[in-house]
């Protein structure tokens, strides 16, 4: 499924001066606009993902604009396609940070792309906000994670499973993209696991390469490894694979009341355009879905509708989990700059801290000292109309951990 590749320019007068590096009393005057940058994969494997965080991106910047911007100041968003090459990430941010000078970046989805920018990011003092779910184990002052950590996602998931509700997991088929994020992702499950009585047996663990497309014999391993027990299997597979893979769990009779399939990077964008048969009853773990029924959510969903016809787009017109991260985000940073009354990366970060907003999921989330937030979760079963019936949700707020108890703390952390 492609997305459309096409950049959009979103235009407005050149900042005056470097916006990273402007205070608002500097420019109280002239109001001139304030440059963000936007750093998301148009083309490649990971567009049939990250399309549509670049286009909610636009959306949030037109509204706050329409508004009166920030403390009066218009957004002015670059866009760049980095193009699923992980070192291009770093070139585009480097780019956008000293050619452009962005006040801060919004972007990235893979944590490789993430960690390709860092370096950038620390050298330059720049500010990134991530707005997808991974592994932790990071903690970077130049990182806003808006994303679920693990303890906010894949633990209340595999919890989920191998409760009664949840078909009462006792195997566990852990498979992944190879790369970071499933990865680390995997050990604190398999962390977890240990920690519950699961014996290393009945863990199966199989990672595949990006863009890969042939799931027949993986899909018979799992059929195979079911056959000892309850099984269920955790999915981080990542972009535009996740579309043969549950379409080979089909085509082998695969059923979630038989085999029970949870995935960490499948959501409303992905699955509009796959057959829905064979994934309906599937779950999900994500910290926002689309049905959600509240006043705030219903309005996120039709602006973005509304924002999709207006700008004729050719992706489907539904929000997802990283959409509504995005989202928040972008908010959370206007209320950062309007209270530091600065675009400095160095006062923004003080001002974030314990900045709240009443986001589309109905929590008032909020920016915790590690920069991570505090987040709701839900398990959703996917339906026939390609959206998410939730079948659990926390009691309240998750605060984000930076570093699991269930694998060993970086020495550098």
């Amino acid at each position: 499924m492609d997305r459309r590749t096409a950049l959009k320019t979103v235009g407005g007068a050149v900042a005056a001066a470097a916006a990273s590096t402007l205070s608002f009393p500097a420019i109280a005057a002239s109001k001139a606009p304030i440059k963000v940058g936007i750093l998301h994969s148009l083309s490649g494997t990971m567009a049939i993902s990250e399309t549509a965080l670049k286009d909610v991106d636009l959306m949030t910047i037109a509204e706050i604009n329409a508004a009166g911007g920030v403390d009066g100041h218009k957004i002015e968003p670059v866009v760049v396609d980095p193009a699923s090459n992980w070192p291009l990430f770093a070139e585009k941010a480097r780019q956008l940070i000293s050619q452009d000078k962005v006040a801060a970046i919004f972007g990235c989805w893979t944590s490789v792309s993430r960690k390709s920018v860092l370096p950038v990011l620390d050298e330059l003092n720049g500010l990134l906000f991530y707005p997808v779910q991974f592994e932790g184990q990071e903690q970077n002052k130049h990182v806003v994670y808006t994303g679920a950590a693990p303890n906010q996602q894949a633990i209340p998931a595999t919890e989920y499973l191998m409760s009664k509700d949840g078909g009462g997991a006792k195997r566990f088929f852990l498979l992944g993209t190879d790369y970071v994020y499933p990865r680390t992702t995997n050990a604190i499950l398999r962390g977890f696991l240990h920690s519950k009585g699961v014996k290393d047996a009945d863990i199966a663990e199989v990672y595949t390469p990006f863009g890969f497309s042939n799931y027949q014999n993986i899909v018979a391993d799992i059929k195979k490894f079911a056959s000892a027990g309850p099984t269920c299997v955790i999915s981080t597979v990542n972009g535009d694979s996740n579309v043969p893979f549950y379409k080979e769990l089909g085509n082998q009779g695969i059923k979630a009341t038989d085999i029970p399939v949870v995935g960490f990077s499948i959501a409303e964008q992905e699955i509009a355009g796959m057959d829905i048969k064979p994934l309906v009853g599937q779950l999900t773990a994500w910290n926002y879905f689309e049905s959600l029924k509240n006043p705030r959510n219903a309005k996120f969903v039709k602006s973005w509708q509304d924002w999709v016809k207006k700008e004729k787009l050719k992706d489907y017109p539904v929000t997802d989990d990283p959409m509504e991260a995005s989202y928040i985000g972008i908010h959370l940073w206007k209320q950062a700059v309007e209270k530091a009354k600065s675009t400095k990366t160095d006062e923004v970060r003080k001002a974030l801290i314990g900045q709240k907003f009443a986001a589309p999921d109905g929590y008032t989330v909020e920016v915790l000292e590690n920069q991570y937030l505090s987040k709701p979760v839900f398990i959703g079963q996917i339906n026939d109309k390609a959206q998410f019936d939730v079948v659990w949700k926390s009691k309240g707020l998750v605060p984000g951990e930076s570093w699991s108890p269930y694998i060993p703390k970086p020495k550098n952390a």
